[in-house]
């Protein structure tokens, strides 16, 4: 196998192992973590000693330390295949993830379904109980507050798994979780289970997707499942680490034992990512940082990431309302800040939000799509809603009516003189004669805002307009 070159990128101007600057915030993203075969074997030997005992002092400064949970919680014995191709983790050792310092770990990968449905959802409560965040594809975005900054985080897995659940790029689906995450974060991260095992080269899919995250808002890209390192890369001026390599994991190539762990860190208005490289030991799964002369440093200082610009509306910037240090998914509070005013929504199962001059020579409105049940026949699908943004909070002007036909997605277009249209995705059924069974045939509609709903519009121009967000997946 190649030489990695860059196994490893090291600080960009503070010193392995340092606290950050006062004011700055510290992030740590980890690679492909195994709590169950030989590692756990290894746990209950030592005593449960930590497999992270060795690098606490670098986990404690930082302000977000976030890996990819490789495994599922429960017995092995429920599984369908061979027991060491199933990783079920013993919920017993739950609590050495947070001990360690971990905020959050991420549950989208192709051993995410070893468990089926129940594993799925053991692994996201106990996890959740143990005060971590559990971020898996239906958790995206989720928003972490830092030092006043808000991380709009992604977990996607694109390599099947047992159940064959997969994330598809590109796709309407991930586009949505990247529009919410780009108007509300300062910083769009994704982390990423993809590529081909055991290879340390970057295979065209993996450039491919990349490209197309970062060209949808995705700022900073963290990869796992190849177990070993693979160079990383500036992808049109985003950090993209393609593969982070093992992090705590019982596989025994020479290649597996060496990590990386990606070190970045908020100065101001910048995000500049670096790397720790790491080494385990034969014979162990306790990973430590590697001595400089071992595994040479390559910098992304030359790839910072300017913070995205707010979601702004009648001179108001909105974000999720979240404490600092805390993640929020799901359900989001918004709110609204200016000089003289400061407003909080109740939560809402917020799918997008955007601005939009939906009436010529009149101030923008925002419009959201968000996940209601109906009440008429209980179907949980996204709903439009039209909002005017006040001093004093949002005052709603469409509630989530139905439009022509079932709806998977929504963003708005504009014409030459700058107004707005909702441009919707359809489901290719109707509400007369429901079909959820096909959700493959879809259809593009081009809506006009006529001050109490919505009303379609036969527009050649438009409708091609509209049609081409959705050609490449939104």
């Amino acid at each position: 196998m190649r030489i990695l070159l860059a196994l490893l990128l090291a600080l960009s101007g503070a010193a392995v192992g340092e606290a950050s600057e006062s004011g700055a915030a510290r992030l740590l993203f980890t690679g492909d973590i195994l709590l169950a075969r030989q590692v756990a074997r290894e746990i209950a030997a030592r005593g449960r000693l930590s497999p992270w005992s060795g690098l606490r002092d670098t986990f404690r400064g930082a302000d977000l330390v976030f890996g990819n949970f490789e495994g599922t919680i429960g017995s092995p014995d429920t599984c369908d295949a061979p027991k060491e191709l199933c990783f079920a983790v013993d919920p017993q050792l739950v609590p050495l993830l947070r001990d360690a310092g971990f905020t959050a770990l991420g549950i989208a990968n192709n051993h995410s379904g070893d468990l089926g449905d129940v594993g799925r959802t053991a692994t996201r409560e106990a996890l959740q109980a143990a005060g971590l965040g559990a971020i898996g594809s239906a958790e995206s975005p989720a928003f972490f507050k830092v030092r006043g900054r808000t991380l709009a985080l992604i977990s996607l897995n694109l390599v099947p798994g047992r159940d064959g659940r997969i994330d598809r790029v590109p796709s309407w689906q991930v586009a949505q979780k990247l529009r919410l995450a780009r108007a509300l974060g300062d910083w769009v991260i994704v982390s990423v289970h993809w590529g081909k095992e055991l290879a340390d080269w970057v295979v065209p899919e993996q450039e491919a997707a990349a490209t197309w995250l970062v060209a949808r808002g995705a700022d900073l890209i963290i990869g796992a499942h190849p177990h070993v390192v693979q160079p990383p890369a500036c992808v049109d001026g985003k950090p993209v680490f393609y593969s982070l390599g093992n992090h705590v994991f019982d596989q025994k190539y020479p290649q597996t034992k060496r990590g990386l762990i990606a070190d970045c860190e908020i100065k101001g208005d910048r995000l500049i990512c670096s790397g720790l490289p790491t080494r385990t030991p034969d014979g162990s799964a306790y990973p430590a940082l590697a001595a400089a002369q071992d595994q040479p440093p390559v910098s992304l200082v030359h790839c910072p990431v300017k913070a995205g610009a707010p979601l702004r509306v009648a001179g108001l910037a909105i974000s999720p309302w979240i404490r600092d240090g805390e993640i929020a998914s799901d359900r989001l509070v918004l709110e609204g800040r200016a000089e003289a005013s400061r407003w909080r929504t109740p939560p809402r199962a917020l799918l997008s939000a955007e601005a939009g001059r939906l009436v010529a020579d009149q101030p923008p409105l925002l419009f959201t799509l968000e996940r209601h049940a109906s009440p008429i026949d209980g179907e949980d699908s996204p709903r439009p809603y039209v909002y005017e943004v006040t001093s004093h909070g949002l005052v709603a002007k469409w509630r989530g009516s139905a439009l022509a036909w079932p709806l998977l997605d929504a963003v708005l277009i504009a014409d030459d003189a700058g107004q707005s249209y909702l441009c919707a995705l359809h489901r290719g059924d109707s509400f007369i004669m429901l079909d959820t069974a096909t959700p493959s045939s879809t259809r593009t509609q081009v809506y006009a805002w006529n001050g109490f709903g919505f009303t379609g519009v036969s527009d050649g121009a438009l409708a091609a307009r509209c049609a081409g967000r959705f050609d490449r997946g939104g």
